[in-house]
């Protein structure tokens, strides 16, 4: 079931196809959604299997993708692109795009960015930390053995910016114009640590930080970013932060 809030009132959508392996949601254009599991594998014939569905509005399988192995993080913009971060076991293991470390997807399974091998970025990541879509444009954060780093990627231009963070342990991110939210979350516990930042002189500079305290526990994997706005869920509540 797909619950949606919008100006006070609720809609709710019967979902097919949804498993325990059921692990990224995330809004498409024209009403549509994505739901995503985290691994993927080959069959006998070296194919690698669907690991993503695109729902109609109504809650019915349109297309069946394979985005990538071991994906941390699935970000969607207003275009309907598919936004992918990868852990270490997808960066190191056979999947060709996972190996990337970051990667853009359309809504036919087509990938339309990557950061080639990170050429596109200062060093190769090694693990996704987040990410935030601001209109058509992305931000996704990842670490490597350099540390950890947001980068900015606007596939209409084809501009990739990347900017060190000052923080790597983070599982959430939210950016609106020079001003960016991050969040870290402890496991099995209900607080959550919110950092601030501005950029300046294209260094982010940490301005403010503060605790959140949810009812329950943050769940894994359910921290988003989209148009300025961070979303956390614990339990069956979501919280909505402005940046």
């Amino acid at each position: 079931m797909l619950v949606v809030v919008s100006d006070g009132l609720e809609r709710r959508t019967a979902v097919t196809g949804i498993d325990a392996d059921t692990h990224h949601l995330g809004l498409l254009s024209w009403s549509r959604f994505l739901l995503a599991s985290s691994r993927t594998s080959r069959d006998r014939s070296g194919t690698w299997d669907s690991n993503a569905i695109v729902y109609s509005p109504g809650g019915y399988p349109t297309r069946h993708l394979c985005i990538g192995d071991d994906i941390e993080h699935v970000l969607t913009d207003r275009e309907g692109g598919i936004w992918t971060s990868y852990g270490d076991e997808g960066i190191h293991g056979r999947h060709p795009v996972s190996s990337e470390g970051l990667a853009r997807w359309d809504t036919d399974g087509v990938q339309t960015w990557g950061s080639q091998g990170g050429q596109q970025l200062p060093a190769l990541p090694l693990g996704g930390i987040g990410g935030a879509t601001e209109d058509g444009v992305a931000w996704l954060g990842w670490f490597s053995p350099e540390g950890a780093f947001v980068s900015r990627v606007d596939p209409a231009l084809g501009e990739t910016t990347s900017y060190r963070l000052p923080h790597r342990d983070i599982d959430g991110i939210a950016v609106r114009g020079t001003r960016m939210l991050l969040s870290h979350s402890f496991r099995n516990r209900p607080g959550v640590e919110l950092i601030r930042l501005e950029l300046v002189d294209d260094v982010w500079v940490i301005t403010s930080q503060e605790q959140l305290r949810l009812r329950e526990p943050v769940t894994r994997r359910c921290v988003q970013g989209r148009d300025g706005v961070l979303w956390i869920r614990g339990g069956d509540t979501w919280a909505r932060i402005e940046v």
